[in-house]
């Protein structure tokens, strides 16, 4: 999921930081910092399900 709206970010930095814009006061640097957070986030196994939530559902 955060894989998604990494790229989703991603798209919206590039064309913000090609036709240098601006949304709300952020330019494109700021989302590409936040889309490179949200690639930290599902790297890291959050937004997934794990393997301990799946265990949990055969026990029960």
């Amino acid at each position: 999921m955060f894989a998604i709206a990494a790229a989703i970010v991603f798209v919206l930095g590039l064309l913000l930081g090609l036709a240098d814009g601006r949304i709300a006061g952020v330019g494109g640097p700021a989302f590409l910092v936040l889309a490179l957070l949200l690639l930290a986030l599902h790297q890291a196994g959050m937004g997934t399900p794990g393997t301990w939530s799946q265990a949990w559902r055969r026990r029960h």
